[in-house]
């Protein structure tokens, strides 16, 4: 696929809502609402997005983050509550991640094909562009549970638009 395909899917066109407009217009009260059978708000689900944005960047920068053991290191810790202004903070960052993945998206073709290499997991060894597109696929699941709980939360669409069903 091209690299317009992969910004467009990153800043969330065509099939894809914007994961931006996803929580722009939404109160830390419903950000941090959980609904009854899904462990996560939509907070912690941006919470654990950057997490892994955050870790994925700064192993393209040659950093060697920890990988975690557990799904659940990549989430808020249990119990922990979610401020106004920390939700302020995890949307802006998320915003600033995605941006720092559009412009590694317009890298040359042969900067996408630089290979990110893991010392302890070889599993999670790959290209720049394959990175890439596992977190366009990962935040695409994610924003889309976001929407779905929109909606059952009576807020969807978002302001900015989205498809309804």
């Amino acid at each position: 696929m091209s690299q317009r395909a992969l910004i467009e899917l990153l800043q969330g066109k065509g099939a894809h809502v914007s994961p931006i407009a996803c929580m722009e217009d939404l109160s830390v009260e419903l950000a941090t609402r959980h609904l009854d059978g899904f462990p996560h708000s939509i907070a912690d689900l941006v919470f654990h997005m950057n997490w892994w944005l955050d870790y994925e960047l700064r192993r393209i920068r040659g950093e060697r983050p920890k990988y975690p053991e557990h799904n659940a290191e990549s989430f808020p810790s249990p119990g922990s509550s979610t401020s106004a202004a920390d939700w302020e903070r995890l949307r802006k960052h998320h915003r600033v991640l995605l941006e720092e993945f559009a412009i590694l998206a317009k890298s040359s073709p042969q900067d996408l094909q630089r290979e990110i290499t893991h010392e302890a997991n070889k599993n999670i060894a790959g290209s720049i562009e394959s990175i890439l597109w596992q977190m366009v696929a990962h935040n695409s699941y994610h924003v889309g549970q976001i929407a779905l709980i929109r909606r059952e939360l009576g807020a969807w669409p978002p302001k900015a638009g989205g498809d309804t069903w």
